[in-house]
This record gives C-alpha cells, structure tokens and sequence, in this order.
C-alpha cells in the first residue's frame, strides 16, 4: 500500500523531498496537484471540490488503502477526501490546515479573496519579492528560492480560485470530519504557525481522535524545518496501524 504525500500553497510535490530523505520507505506518491506544477485537466475550475475530487481519483487508481499524508491546503484536502471516502485509507496524517467552523483565514487568503486585489497581488508576487516574502512568511531560506521558482501564472490564477471557493470551508465540511475517526490519525503541527493557529488542531484532533504532535519551534513549513523529527513520527503511526 503505498504513501500519498500531498502538497499546499504554493508548493508543488518538492515539498516533501526532505522528509522523504530520512523514509525508510520507498513506496511513496507524491503528486503534483492539477496547475501547481502538473498539467490542467480539460475544463479545470480550481475549486476546493474539485481538487478533492481529482485526489479522490488518483487515490482510487492504487486499488487498495493508502497512507495518506497532507500539508496546508495538502491538509485540508486530506481530511475531506477521508471524510468521504474512509475505506480508501489505511491511515491519514496531516498538519498545518484544520477544518474549523471558527476558523478566519489568515490576512493574505483574504486578499485573495477579494476580487481585483487577489489579481494585484499575485502580480506583486514575483521574483526576489516573492523570495522575501516566502521567507518572511516561514519557509527556511534555503528552500525559499526554489519553492518561489516554481510559482507560475497558471498557479497564481489556481490559488485564487481555490481560496475563492473556499470563504466558509470550516462551516461546509467539518460535520463529516467526524468520520475520520474510523481511520488511526496523526496530526502534525508547528507550535508558531502564523495562518493556523494550533488551537484548531487541537480541537480537530479531538474530534477526530488522531494524535497531536506539535513542535513548539517550528512555523508553518514543517515539512521544511524538521524533515527527520517528522518522518520518524510519520514512520512510527504507520508501524501502529
């Protein structure tokens, strides 16, 4: 059964290479979602729905349960896709993006939200600036030019439909969150996450009954700033299932 390793904003499937450098296993999937770095399907709308539904796809071309591990908007798929489809998985792990009812997205979601000033802003992120503002925003400096090199237009205009679909995604898809206690849990978290605040890990892992691990010195890249810790606790969940 392999490992699905599933990427966020606006990262592509690079984002995982660190940790699975310290994996001891090898039969690892990790994807490029649809316009972050792999192609567009034929009339590709970039809602939170359809990239479920697509994740959903790819996960049911394996033809038997998967470990299922997602970051960020990689997070938040995760959960739904378990939500709906459980017997698909063998277990799920994710970090850095909880389905909350209570939650308010952070102030650069909102801009992107906002129709005209989401365009402006995305023209604004480009080059150094968009380098200094990934570094700015958490990601470690080594790894911020190439996340900030794979950041295209096609990408720019996905994230902000994707986010635009999304204005009350904690209200529309935390009920059946619940459902993911039918599969083991880990949930994975960085104690100074800026745009998801550990508090709504806590309660989501409550609802779901997965184990919480925070690193109280990490930011919102977990996967980029501590690859060994995470891996061993990855390897260790799924030794546990």
């Amino acid at each position: 059964m392999p490992a699905f390793l599933v990427h966020g904003v606006p990262d592509t499937h690079r984002l995982w290479d660190p940790i699975r450098s310290h994996l001891s296993r090898k039969d690892i999937i990790a994807l490029d979602n649809p316009g972050f770095g792999s192609p567009l399907p034929a009339g590709w709308t970039a809602t939170k729905e359809e990239y479920a539904d697509w994740l959903i796809g790819e996960i049911e071309k394996a033809g038997e349960p998967v470990d299922i591990v997602g970051h960020d908007w990689g997070a938040l798929l995760t959960a739904r896709v378990v939500s709906l489809r459980p017997y698909l998985f063998r277990t799920w792990a994710l970090g850095a993006g909880a389905i909350d009812e209570g939650y308010t997205w952070h102030d650069m979601a909102r801009s992107w939200q906002t129709p005209g000033m989401g365009e402006q802003v995305m023209q604004a992120m480009s080059g150094p600036a968009l380098e200094a503002g990934l570094a700015g925003g958490g990601v470690p400096a080594e790894h911020a030019g190439t996340t900030a090199s794979n950041v295209t237009d096609e990408m720019k205009d996905c994230i902000l439909k994707l986010y635009r679909s999304a204005f009350n995604v904690g209200a529309e898809w935390q009920e059946e969150t619940k459902k993911m206690a039918q599969r083991p849990g880990l949930m994975i978290w960085g104690g100074k996450d800026p745009y998801m605040q550990v508090e709504f890990a806590r309660k989501m892992s409550e609802r779901t009954g997965a184990t919480l691990v925070v690193y109280e010195d990490s930011g919102h890249w977990w996967p980029l700033e501590k690859p060994a810790e995470v891996a061993k606790a990855l390897e260790e969940h799924w030794a546990s299932a």
